[in-house]
């Protein structure tokens, strides 16, 4: 790179080198740009927008340590399989994964409903006897596309105020964790397909492959929450660091 192109670099605005990834990154995320998919090369796109190839480098750079695209010496750059990681043995936050990811973040509260719980919302909470339950459903998407579903159940019992928060503007699983605390939680990791709602919440075909995780938290001996996030196959990634147990 000569003198020019990083005097131009210092005085092009940030909002061109987030264009460029939010461009690129919403390709890889609809699937426009499949998988193995050869990114233009950096002349090529420094010709496109207009600017310095070392605001390309750097918007590919950040894109690479996000995982969304691979980059090869002397071949060019490739769209990987985005995946985002999360902690099995963590209670974790939907944003700091998107975040993560070098996306910009959105939640989106798609229905609310308080009843009088059924038997299976019962069993989902563990709950022995019938109560208030809030039921939630929401969306999260990274950049442009949907990211997450999640299906979320509140036992008013335990967290009363929840039956007065709209969750308009909050996600519900950090308001929680900022209101109560927990003392316990189960996690339960599955395989699923799709079903109809989940597909059209994630923008994918009915019955295609999903990881869905539930967790369910306890306050002392107090069901608090059962929530059921479902991402689509290849999109996410559990992880867990552990030592072995001392006698």
């Amino acid at each position: 790179m000569d003198v020019t192109d990083a005097i131009s670099a210092d005085a092009e605005p940030a909002s061109l080198h987030q264009r460029i990834l939010a461009d690129i990154s919403d390709r890889i995320m609809s699937g426009e740009w499949a998988p193995g998919h050869r990114i233009p090369f950096e002349h090529e796109l420094s010709a496109e927008y207009g600017c310095s190839r070392m605001t390309v480098n750097k918007a590919l750079s950040q894109l690479a340590k996000a995982g969304l695209i691979e980059r090869r010496r002397r071949s060019g750059s490739f769209v990987r399989r985005p995946q985002s990681q999360a902690a099995i043995l963590e209670i974790h936050d939907i944003k700091t994964e998107v975040a993560a990811l070098g996306l910009p973040y959105r939640y989106e509260l798609t229905s609310r409903h308080k009843r009088k719980s059924t038997p299976e919302d019962r069993e989902r909470l563990g709950l022995k006897n019938s109560g208030a339950v809030l039921e939630l459903t929401c969306r999260h998407f990274a950049g442009a596309q949907p990211f997450c579903h999640e299906n979320r159940l509140i036992n008013l019992a335990a967290v009363p105020e929840a039956a007065e928060e709209g969750f308009e503007e909050n996600a519900p699983g950090p308001w929680l964790i900022g209101r109560i605390p927990w003392s316990a939680a189960e996690h339960r990791i599955t395989a699923a397909g799709a079903e109809a709602e989940t597909a059209a919440a994630l923008d994918i075909a009915e019955g295609a492959p999903c990881l869905v995780v539930e967790r369910r938290t306890w306050s002392a001996d107090h069901p608090v929450t059962h929530v059921r996030f479902t991402y689509a196959a290849g999109s996410h990634a559990l992880v867990a660091r552990f030592t072995p147990s001392q006698s």
